[in-house]
């Protein structure tokens, strides 16, 4: 139970990675500022978090089961919180899917948006009500620069975090009527065990039902260069979660918060041009003709770069 003064904040996908991150440095806030419901669908994968948490387990941090997936999970789990207070809402609960589309079944594409999309309309849906009465909350989104631009053989994970920022973007005018804030993270590549497992598992799978041509595009030049990019550019579940961390504490949060400044000049080009021609045809050449000369781009890039400013994350106001 919340001390009085401290923010309530439940935070979806707690079970690993950015969400288990951000769970656990906002329950180990010095100044004990927030109460941490974190949530996972399975609380058997509880112990990297217990763990983590250390002796803010039980006292700042608390565990609910939650499966965004599921009506009554959502509701269960809101109505066990006491009068239902909730003043920060984080939606981190999200899946990925990569590959050809034509190897990959309809019902794997409706799970991405099940849980990534309408997962995270359940959870707005259930808690928006309470905290329009109150007239103030926070409602902050994990999203992905995907959202913002589309990258090749990432399709369906794309086309979901994109609903993701339109359907925030509606929402943000509507609820500020509330003075309820709506904002966005929007990371880039990120370590996580669950990626390194990926990038393993696609280059042994077989892809029944793409052309071998689409197949050796995606095996031997996407990964490679997805490998590269992870490598050079990407960021920690740390890193993510000190960004939301900021955005919670901002006095007047931003709407975008991209968290890895070496990734804005790849969202910039969408936007340079308003045809779309630029983007799509920059992104062409980077793979399909100049494979080679990214991978020494993207060693000459780590080479120059500093671990700080790659680990830098934006401070939002």
């Amino acid at each position: 139970m919340a001390s009085n003064g401290q923010k309530v904040v439940l935070i979806t996908g707690c079970s690993s990675g950015i969400g288990l991150r951000i769970a656990v440095m906002l329950a180990k806030d010095k100044k004990k500022q927030y109460h941490v419901i974190a949530t996972m669908r399975d609380l058997k994968r509880k112990d990297k978090l217990v763990e983590a948490a250390g002796d803010t387990y039980g006292q700042t941090l608390t565990l609910q089961t939650l499966d965004v997936c599921s009506d009554e999970s959502v509701r269960q789990c809101i109505s066990s919180v006491k009068d239902r207070h909730i003043d920060v809402l984080i939606n981190n609960a999200g899946i990925s899917l990569v590959g050809p589309l034509e190897s990959i079944g309809m019902d794997e594409m409706k799970k991405v948006f099940e849980t990534n999309f309408f997962g995270m309309v359940r959870m707005i849906k259930e808690v928006m009500p309470d905290m329009k009465r109150r007239r103030g909350g926070h409602i902050i989104v994990v999203s992905s620069v995907m959202g913002l631009q589309g990258v090749v053989f990432n399709d369906i994970y794309a086309a979901s975090k994109f609903a993701v920022e339109g359907f925030c973007e509606s929402m943000a005018v509507q609820l500020l009527k509330f003075n309820i804030t709506v904002s966005m993270i929007e990371p880039g590549p990120v370590h996580t065990e669950l990626e390194v497992k990926m990038v393993e598992e696609m280059s042994k799978k077989e892809f029944p039902g793409s052309d071998p041509e689409t197949v050796h595009y995606f095996k031997n030049i996407y990964l490679p260069s997805s490998i590269d990019i992870f490598e050079t550019l990407g960021q920690t579940p740390d890193d993510i979660a000190r960004c939301t961390k900021k955005v919670i504490e901002a006095p007047h949060p931003c709407f975008h918060n991209m968290t890895n400044p070496l990734y804005t000049p790849i969202v910039a080009l969408k936007y340079a041009d308003e045809t779309g021609g630029l983007s799509v045809h920059a992104f062409y050449h980077m793979l399909f003709n100049l494979g080679s000369l990214m991978h020494v781009a993207m060693n000459v890039l780590k080479c120059i770069t500093c671990g700080c400013l790659r680990g830098r994350t934006v401070t939002p106001s």
